[in-house]
């Protein structure tokens, strides 16, 4: 399946609709979920239009790749999450429970969070 630009990950880049901000560079956009999980439920995006993981893996730059993962380190920091820990979660396709086809990662934490 092709990378649908009209997802509302891509029209929140695009500043089409609004987000609740909690980190941008370059590279990413972080902002709060709308419908939390848990007391610090954050999306981390990439600027580029990947649809999953394993787009993003293959299809990446070096640079895009580094600043997403050093991006998440930096919102748990800002966050005070490092301390006491966070979840990271990333549903890929039908069966893992994707619902928007750009690819993201959640960020839980702000509590103790139920084990599998």
């Amino acid at each position: 399946m092709p990378y649908d630009p009209n997802n509302i990950f891509a029209r929140i880049l695009r500043k089409e609709i609004p987000c609740d901000l909690v980190f941008e560079d370059d590279y990413v956009l972080a902002f709060n979920d709308i419908f939390p999980k848990a007391p610090v439920h954050v999306l981390l995006i990439p600027k580029g239009l990947y649809k999953n993981a394993a787009d993003f893996s293959k299809h990446a730059t070096d640079e895009e790749i580094v600043a997403f993962t050093r991006a998440i380190d930096t919102i748990g920091e800002k966050l005070q999450l490092t301390k006491t820990g966070y979840r990271l979660i990333s549903n890929n396709g039908t069966h893992g429970g994707q619902e928007v086809p750009h690819f993201h990662v959640h960020i839980l934490g702000g509590k103790a969070l139920s084990t599998w």
